[in-house]
């Protein structure tokens, strides 16, 4: 009879579960699990910390609709791991966290890095437990899979103790588990798919948002058929991006604020109204709006402004019952009203607003200078990362998703350091696209160890800094008394392109703007790591709100 140890029974069990992609950090109890993942076919990324390791599970889970998993190490490395397990599940991505544990006979005896594992990870993810006998493994693995893409998508957590990683079982006494299918796709109810379209049909002013979910649920091709059918106009969540073409004629983004606060009717496609929707409130919305609703989880309907009508499903099945419940209809929203009118000058007026800004060619630059650049650099195929807050919000503004899942940022949990893991992850998942990470200088203080991962692996992924000195924007110069420094100010200046270049990669460093696009272009040429570090004004910001709440 031939025996199986649980390192190879946990790799061989994620491979079976269409678990291909593990990132972690080898050390006791679990680096023969590591090991082992590499024998059964899993891709290895051994990162160098375990949040970015987290990270890139996530985002390989959102990407693929198989979990990424994260192996960590036991107490401080599962700690560490905490911040991507709670990212993923308020963000809805399916990962699973692996924890090495103190074997089992030592519990409560103070054991090396002994900790609750399990009772720390549960409030941040759907699903977690300890595994206590080697047979049993594949049917946890099994278990933490199905939680984690079943239903709203979300985090899990396998807590592995030493004993059951070195353990070993006869092969014939495994707990064999069967593997998972691919996620139901639920319905809603007909009648439930006719009162929405009688609400959108009632509307003077209708907006749909068109959120992540219809990006997890592979529902674009249903979205764009609704989109183009109704010709409502709609407006992307940030990573609801490219389900529609940002550049489509019915996006509202470019008057995102005016099209929230007078929409009368909203139709939500897989989005929330949490904190980037302003809660669906006054005064970022109408107060007498009506809300229809599309989303996976029941519990979901109704937060924060009731629902007049819920659609409860998938979101591809659902929208494509709304598209066969519209061949009997003949209505569509007219091209000539006040409303469209309404969007279209606001959009202009923005768009004139930070044209000055744009053609800005003083030095050091400002944002909006930059990415005009960059955008027009970027491949349509690229997968882009933003983090940092300006960085990231006026990225979402000025660099134009054409394709789902394809934008990774901060996303519904505000996270900053998650750049550098995401795009790792991405270069794995797409060597056939450009990986191009736009990242604040702060921000990319989080995660810029992992530049060595990148190089390591060859990766060729390509990074911009935008560099102006601080957490949210620095000063111009240093006083003579550095303990009285603002508590946002960081280095001026800091050549982050030397520490790419240190590790392998090759840096440009950009004071000029009629310098960046040159250095942009040489950095996709270049076959491995690049870093652009683009020098900004330290005081450059976001263009002039109204109030502080509008974003456009």
């Amino acid at each position: 009879m031939s025996k199986i140890d649980g390192a190879t029974l946990m790799a061989r069990s994620l491979k079976q579960q269409g678990v291909d992609y593990m990132f972690g950090i080898v050390g006791f109890p679990v680096a023969p699990i590591a090991v082992a993942a590499q024998k059964a076919g899993i891709t290895y990324i051994g990162m160098r910390n375990e949040q970015s390791a987290s990270y890139a599970a996530q985002a390989v889970g959102y990407m693929t609709g198989r979990p990424g998993a994260a192996l960590v190490v036991s107490g401080p490395g599962v700690v560490h791991g905490l911040a991507g397990l709670a990212n993923a599940q308020q963000n809805c991505w399916p990962m699973i966290l692996i924890g090495g544990a103190s074997p089992t006979y030592q519990n409560g005896m103070g054991a090396f890095q002994e900790e609750r594992q399990v009772q720390i990870a549960s409030p941040f993810c759907k699903f977690a437990h300890a595994v206590e006998h080697v047979h049993r493994i594949p049917f946890y693995v099994e278990m933490a899979v199905r939680q984690s893409i079943y239903g709203r998508p979300g985090a899990t957590y396998l807590d592995m103790p030493d004993d059951i990683i070195l353990g070993e079982v006869e092969e014939e006494k495994v707990h064999q588990a069967a593997t998972i299918p691919e996620p139901p796709r639920m319905q809603a109810m007909d009648e439930d798919i006719d009162k929405a379209l009688n609400v959108l049909e009632s509307a003077e002013r209708p907006l749909v948002i068109v959120g992540k979910g219809m990006a997890w649920s592979r529902a674009e091709d249903a979205v764009r058929a609704f989109i183009e059918r109704t010709q409502v106009p709609f407006l992307a969540s940030p990573m609801g991006k490219g389900v529609m073409d940002d550049t489509h004629p019915l996006s509202v983004g470019a008057a995102r604020s005016h099209a929230l606060q007078e929409a009368d009717v909203i139709f939500l496609l897989g989005a929330r109204l949490n904190w980037i929707m302003h809660f669906g409130l006054p005064p970022r919305f109408n107060k007498k709006v009506r809300i229809v609703q599309l989303d996976i989880s029941p519990e979901a309907i109704g937060n924060n402004v009731p629902a007049e009508v819920a659609l409860v499903g998938d979101g591809r099945a659902v929208v494509g019952q709304l598209n066969k419940a519209l061949a009997d209809r003949q209505w569509f929203y007219p091209k000539d009203t006040p409303w469209r009118a309404a969007i279209a000058e606001k959009s202009a007026a923005n768009a004139k607003q930070i044209q000055p800004m744009i053609d800005d060619n003083s030095t050091p630059t400002n944002y909006y200078r930059a990415l005009k650049d960059i955008s027009a650099w970027m491949p349509k195929n690229a997968v882009i990362i933003g983090e940092g807050a300006n960085t990231m919000d006026i990225g979402r503004t000025q660099l134009p998703n054409t394709a789902p899942r394809l934008r990774l940022d901060a996303g519904s949990y505000g996270t900053m350091g998650v750049g550098m893991g995401f795009a790792i992850a991405a270069a794995v998942v797409h060597p056939d696209r450009p990986i191009i990470s736009v990242s604040g200088d702060s921000a990319i203080g989080f995660s810029g160890m992992e530049m060595e991962t990148a190089c390591r692996y060859r990766l060729p992924v390509k990074v911009v800094v935008l560099n102006n000195g601080g957490i949210g924007g620095g000063i111009a110069e240093f006083p003579e008394d550095r303990g009285q420094l603002p508590p946002r100010v960081l280095t001026i200046g800091t050549s982050y392109e030397k520490m790419m270049e240190a590790f392998g990669g090759k840096g440009w460093y950009i004071e000029d703007p009629k310098d960046l696009r040159g250095a942009l272009d040489a950095a996709m040429a270049y076959p491995g790591p690049a870093l652009v570090n683009v020098r900004l004004h330290h005081a450059a910001g976001r263009k002039p709100q109204q109030y502080g709440w509008h974003t456009s």
